[in-house]
């Protein structure tokens, strides 16, 4: 507990995520188990609106964001041949106001009179205000996820100080690896969203228990503001969310397609310009209040397709003439391909204003956020559990656990989303516990529910393989894959301060020169000491 090895720390943040992401996952099927069929079948209203509030905040603050994180913690070093972070001891306190953050939220589902937070993860007031939520939920909320941003800023500082200051010698920017330079990335946004975001969450908590009226329009308020203060930070969250693991596959597919990442400048420009991009399209989520300008924000959000779309473009133009492996982390970075696809075409869609007017608000939305964020984060977060557990642990997990495991989520996911996308378009509002028979959505739902039941099937037989693969223990060695970035290098798991030695770093893939002196020009890779 008292911990500052970045290594530990990386772990006990994925775990802790993982936790919340079956916390959140157990939700969700509450949701889906009221929704497969008319009538009511487990809660009422309030309960239900608690499950989508504490669902959605779980999943995108408790979850996605510090499961990077807890990667960026455990890799960064490693990947640029650190031996720790710069400020270990504001690394081990982040993550315990995360954990704290985590809590806080928590209670919020059940510490009010009145049942627990129900005000959708966006706290929108007047409905999260004093007036239509009197109870302490959203009092908890508000500060738990005060606590989060805290840390997520902290974690901020470190990634970008360690890789600017700590690089071993030869790492210059442009041999970084592509999954630092995504979490370098991420956390600049970090730096740049998370504190307007806290000034609206701590002027809704002067609302709500000090009889401020910042939001309050009876008081000369403005909720307005509110939505702008939040979705400047809920549209770069997006990508805070995603960037990572834009990373995460950019490592994979290029291990196991046996050749070099194709582009990698463009690659790291394409993400420089999206995080650029993604601080000005917040406002296309509010295209529906009339008070921003559609066309503009509508154009920046058209834009930021662009640089992903370089990103499809390296990634299959990696692939392609490759060796493939269809090892079980590369299976998850093409699910991640395949869905982050359909999700992107959606919010392009979605982009156009006319569209949006439709479809906000709806079960379309409902599944455009799905595919992005489940679709895409989710299967990127298995891609690196599988790709890097050997390195943390030493020893491998099940491939073929790990197929099925992939086939279950794949289908399950498809099968619990697709639907979605069909409901939207017939009309089926977002947020509602019931549904009359007869409108076309009866089939769809239950198809999603049932779906939903194999998802999480694959998610338990998981479960099952980190269980058996630990007693099991089968030796993963150094490198495992023939990786190409520094943390290959070393052994498995790394010892305390990663490297007892550093081969000469002459390019972004050291651990391929090192095991390929024949194939690099210039002096032969002789070992150095690791920095001090």
């Amino acid at each position: 507990m008292t911990t500052t090895d970045h290594k530990k720390l990386g772990i006990m943040y994925c775990v802790t995520a993982f936790t919340f992401f079956l916390i959140g996952g157990a939700l969700a099927g509450a949701m889906r188990a009221e929704l497969a069929d008319t009538g009511s079948q487990l809660v009422g209203a309030q309960s239900y609106n608690t499950l989508f509030t504490v669902h959605g905040i779980i999943m995108i603050f408790l979850f996605v964001a510090p499961f990077g994180v807890g990667l960026a913690n455990y890799l960064v070093p490693l990947q640029i041949g650190a031996p720790d972070m710069a400020f270990p001891r504001l690394n081990a306190m982040g993550y315990w106001f995360f954990a704290g953050g985590g809590l806080l939220v928590l209670l919020s589902s059940f510490a009010s009179d009145a049942g627990g937070v129900a005000t959708g993860w966006y706290l929108y007031p007047p409905l999260s205000g004093p007036r239509y939520s009197p109870g302490v939920g959203p009092d908890l909320l508000i500060l738990g996820l005060a606590l989060v941003a805290i840390s997520t800023v902290m974690s901020g500082v470190n990634v970008i100080t360690t890789t600017f200051l700590m690089r071993a010698p030869g790492m210059t920017m442009w041999r970084l690896p592509v999954f630092t330079w995504n979490v370098v990335v991420t956390a600049i946004l970090g730096l740049v969203a998370f504190p307007p975001a806290v000034a609206a969450f701590v002027l809704l908590l002067f609302d709500r228990r000090l009889a401020g009226q910042a939001f309050d329009p009876l008081g000369g308020g403005d909720p307005i503001v509110y939505q702008h203060l939040f979705w400047f930070l809920g549209h770069p969250e997006v990508y805070i969310l995603i960037l990572p693991f834009f990373g995460v596959i950019t490592e994979t597919i290029p291990v196991f397609s046996r050749k070099p990442l194709f582009g990698y400048t463009g690659f790291i420009l394409a993400t420089l310009a999206i995080g650029a991009l993604s601080t000005g399209v917040w406002a296309h989520h509010m295209f529906t209040t009339g008070v921003v300008d559609n066309p503009f924000f509508s154009a920046m959000t058209f834009t930021i397709a662009v640089p992903t779309g370089v990103k499809f473009f390296n990634w299959i133009g990696t692939m392609w003439g490759g060796k493939l492996s269809f090892r079980v982390p590369m299976l998850f970075s093409i699910g991640f391909l395949l869905n982050f696809l359909i999700g992107g075409i959606t919010g392009v869609m979605l982009a156009s204003a006319p569209l949006d007017f439709q479809l906000a608000d709806s079960y379309f939305l409902v599944s455009h956020f799905h595919y992005t964020m489940m679709g895409g984060s989710v299967f990127g977060i298995f891609a690196a559990i599988y790709f890097w557990w050997p390195k943390a642990f030493g020893y491998m997990l099940s491939e073929r656990f790990g197929r099925a495991v992939f086939a279950l989520m794949l289908v399950g996911f498809n099968l619990t989303f697709w639907p979605q996308f069909v409901v939207g378009l017939r009309g089926m509002p977002r947020r509602i516990v019931d549904y009359a028979p007869g409108l076309g959505w009866d089939t769809p739902n239950l198809v999603s529910s049932l779906g939903a039941l194999v998802l999480s099937a694959g998610v338990l037989l998981f479960l099952v393989d980190a269980f058996t693969s630990r007693r099991r223990r089968t030796p993963a060695g150094d490198d495992p894959w023939g990786g190409f970035s520094l943390e290959w290098a070393t052994t498995s798991p790394p010892p305390e301060h990663n490297f007892s030695s550093l081969p000469r770093i002459r390019s972004e893939r050291p651990a391929f020169d090192m095991r390929h002196p024949e194939l690099v020009s210039g002096p032969p890779a002789t070992a150095s000491e690791p920095p001090a």
